[in-house]
């Protein structure tokens, strides 16, 4: 197989891209020659070892910690990417908080936690890197969304309305920055083979320990594998989809 590089010269911003997926995000695009702005709220140290990584590559990119629900943070992020690296070309929407809660139990502050970081972060992060995008002529926005959006799942209302928000916002995006040369798409993950939460914290719920129709749980670097070809230089004529990463654990 040729290997390729087709994102040399291009720069993107990988929200949550300290771990499990976004990691995994962050490696497969510096891999096709992007520059990768690794972005974290609290996980220093594994932010840390992700551009390690990349560097130890060949790659190039820096760390930047910041809450993507906050405006002001976001803003200061962009602007250190792009006086770093002199562009911003991609963006990745990952970053996201997976709560389970029953929903009689659920509390308006948690909802508004996870709406905040899932929907308001992608919203609040596109309007900062969409005049760079504007001045490159174009780029591509890949939004993470997740397979409970379309299947629903137990104790989990808040984040599945998140999500389904984000599959709106991607067509909504799609459609009004076509002009621009913008795509914009969303990937979906099913069940993938992830570590949550702290060493010792609770196994799966049983209702998330079912296997798709593949027999197995995904690996990230597959769903980063879909991000890049969005991304990259084949998929110039695709927009506004939600691309389902699952092994068969949804048909749409």
């Amino acid at each position: 197989m040729t290997v390729t590089r087709e994102l040399s010269g291009k720069v993107v911003l990988v929200t949550g891209g300290a771990r499990n997926i976004g990691r995994a995000i962050s490696l497969a695009l510096a891999a096709a020659g992007a520059a990768v702005v690794v972005n974290a709220r609290s996980s220093r140290a594994e932010a840390d070892a992700t551009l390690a990584s990349i560097k130890s590559a060949g790659g190039d990119g820096l760390v930047h910690m910041a809450d993507v629900a906050d405006p002001r943070a976001v803003s200061a992020m962009v602007e250190a990417a792009v006086g770093r690296l002199g562009r911003l070309d991609l963006l990745v929407n990952n970053a996201a908080v997976r709560e389970e809660t029953p929903f009689a139990q659920l509390k308006l502050e948690d909802w508004k936690k996870v709406l905040s970081v899932i929907l308001d972060g992608a919203f609040v992060c596109t309007q900062a890197c969409l005049p760079h995008m504007q001045r490159a002529g174009g780029g591509a926005i890949v939004n993470i969304g997740g397979m409970t959006a379309h299947k629903g799942a137990l104790g989990r209302a808040h984040v599945v309305a998140a999500k389904a928000g984000l599959a709106g916002l991607t067509r909504a995006l799609a459609t009004e920055l076509a002009p621009q040369n913008i795509t914009v798409n969303c990937v979906v993950p099913g069940t993938i083979e992830t570590v949550r939460g702290l060493p010792g914290a609770p196994e799966r719920p049983a209702h998330r320990q079912a296997l798709p129709a593949l027999g197995r749980r995904g690996e990230p670097a597959e769903v980063a594998a879909t991000v890049r070809f969005l991304c990259g230089p084949g998929a110039r004529y695709i927009t506004g989809q939600s691309v389902h990463v699952n092994g068969g654990g949804y048909m749409a």
